[in-house]
C-alpha cells in the first residue's frame, strides 16, 4: 500500500520540467563518477520540437514526499519501434529515485499503467529515450565515469528495478582498450594481408565540408547493417541531422571513417573524443566560464569512444570491421588519444566481442535492458 505522503504527478508546466531535468543533481550529489549532462540538451529531448517526438509519445512524472522531489520517470511509446519489431512494447526512461523501493515501485507502476492504457503489452527500459540515444542500466563497472553519451546510475538501482519485477532482456557491453595493450603490430600484419587479398577495399576519413552527403551514407549503411540487431530503430533524416548538428563541434575527421569496396561505400565507424572529461566540469551549463573550461579541459582528453560501426550485410565477416577499428585506433594514437572505449556491444554479438578482445580489449562495463509483461 502506497504511503499517503507519496504523490506522483505528471509534469505539465515549465517549472516542473526544470525540476524534472535538475533532479539528478540531488541523486548524484557527492558522486565522483557521475557526469552532469548539459541542461539545454536534456530540455531539447523533452521538447515537442525534437524529431523523436514526430513518431513517439512521451509522458513525464515526478514523485514527491511531503513536497520534496524523491523520484522521476518517463513513459515512452515509439511507433517506429512498434512498426519495425511488430510488438507492442512501451518503454520507461529517465528514471531516478532515492533508495526506497516504494518510490521506485510507485513510479514504475505509474508508467506500466499508462503503457497498458495505451495498448502496450510489455514494458522495457531504461531508454533515454531510445536505443539511438542513452539506454540501459549500469550493473557492472561503477568505479569509473561513463564515456560520452553513455549512462551512469547508483549501485542500488538494479535492486530497485528487479524488486519491482523487471527481468533481464538484454545486456550491453563496453570494452576498454589502451595503447599499452593494443596489439598494433599483430593487427598491422593481419590488415596488410587483408588489403593484399582484397585490393578493392580501402578506408577514407570523413569530409567535414561534405557533411550532408556523408550523413546520407552513414544513414543508408546504418539502417542496413543494424536492421537485424536487437532493439534497432531506423534513424530518420531529421534525427540524424540533429545528432550531427549537436556533435559537429566535437568531430575529429580522422576518427570517422568510411570503408569502400571499389567505388561503393560498404561500412563506416564513428568515434568521438570523450568529452565527458569536459562536461564533468561544466555542471550542466555553458556560459562564458563554461566556454573557458571547455577549451581548457578539451586539451586533457586522451580517450575516444567508438560509438557506432556498421558494415553492409553482404560485406560482414570479411575483416572490414577489424580494419575500421585498427585505422581508428591508429589515427587516435597519432592525435594523442591512447585509450578507447568500444560501446555498446550486444551480449549476443559474440563475433564482435571476440574481435575486440583479439585487439587487446577488455570488457569493463555492463548495461542491462529490463523487461516485464503488462
Amino acid at each position: 500500500m502506497a504511503r499517503q505522503d507519496l504523490n506522483v504527478e505528471e509534469v505539465k508546466n515549465q517549472k516542473d520540467l526544470m525540476t524534472f531535468t535538475r533532479f539528478p543533481w540531488e541523486i548524484y550529489q557527492g558522486n565522483r563518477q557521475w557526469v552532469p549532462p548539459l541542461i539545454k540538451d536534456l530540455l531539447l529531448k523533452f521538447s515537442p520540437e525534437h524529431p523523436f517526438h514526430s513518431h513517439s509519445e512521451m509522458i513525464l512524472f515526478l514523485a514527491r514526499q511531503k513536497g520534496k522531489v524523491v523520484g522521476r520517470i518517463a513513459g515512452i511509446i515509439d511507433q517506429h519501434y512498434i512498426k519495425f519489431h511488430k510488438e507492442k512494447v512501451g518503454f520507461f526512461g529517465f528514471f531516478e529515485s532515492i533508495p526506497e523501493a516504494e518510490v521506485a515501485d510507485t513510479l514504475l507502476q505509474k508508467i506500466a499503467n499508462w503503457l497498458k492504457d495505451h495498448g502496450m503489452e510489455k514494458m522495457a527500459g531504461p531508454m533515454n529515450p531510445s536505443t539511438n540515444d542513452e539506454c540501459g542500466l549500469l550493473i557492472e563497472g561503477f568505479d569509473s565515469p561513463p564515456c560520452l553519451m553513455m549512462p551512469y546510475n547508483p549501485l542500488y538501482y538494479p535492486s530497485l528495478l528487479e524488486g519491482f519485477g523487471l527481468r533481464k532482456k538484454m545486456d550491453l557491453y563496453a570494452y576498454f582498450l589502451e595503447e599499452s595493450s593494443f596489439l598494433l603490430d599483430r593487427l598491422d600484419r593481419i590488415t596488410q594481408r587483408l588489403r593484399k587479398r582484397e585490393p578493392q577495399l580501402h578506408i577514407r576519413p570523413l569530409h567535414l565540408r561534405r557533411l550532408d552527403e556523408e550523413l546520407k551514407i552513414i544513414k543508408d549503411i546504418y539502417n542496413q547493417a543494424w536492421s537485424r540487431n536487437w532493439g534497432f530503430v531506423p534513424l530518420t533524416d531529421e534525427e540524424i541531422n540533429l545528432l550531427a548538428k549537436e556533435l559537429k563541434s566535437l568531430i575529429v575527421s580522422d576518427l570517422i571513417l568510411f570503408a569502400y569496396w571499389g567505388e561503393d561505400p560498404i561500412g563506416f565507424s564513428v568515434s568521438l573524443p570523450d568529452y565527458n572529461v569536459v562536461l564533468k566540469h561544466l555542471n550542466g551549463k555553458i556560459g562564458l566560464l563554461g566556454l573557458l573550461k571547455f577549451f581548457y579541459y578539451s586539451r586533457k582528453i586522451n580517450k575516444i569512444r567508438v560509438m557506432l560501426l556498421g558494415v553492409k550485410p553482404d560485406f560482414q565477416k570479411k575483416g572490414v570491421e577489424g580494419l575500421l577499428y585498427v585505422e581508428t585506433f591508429r589515427n587516435g594514437i597519432k592525435k594523442g588519444y591512447y585509450r578507447a572505449e568500444c560501446s555498446w556491444i550486444l551480449e549476443e554479438n559474440v563475433l564482435m566481442q571476440h574481435g575486440i578482445e583479439a585487439m587487446g580489449g577488455k570488457r569493463y562495463k555492463t548495461y542491462r535492458i529490463y523487461e516485464t509483461q503488462l
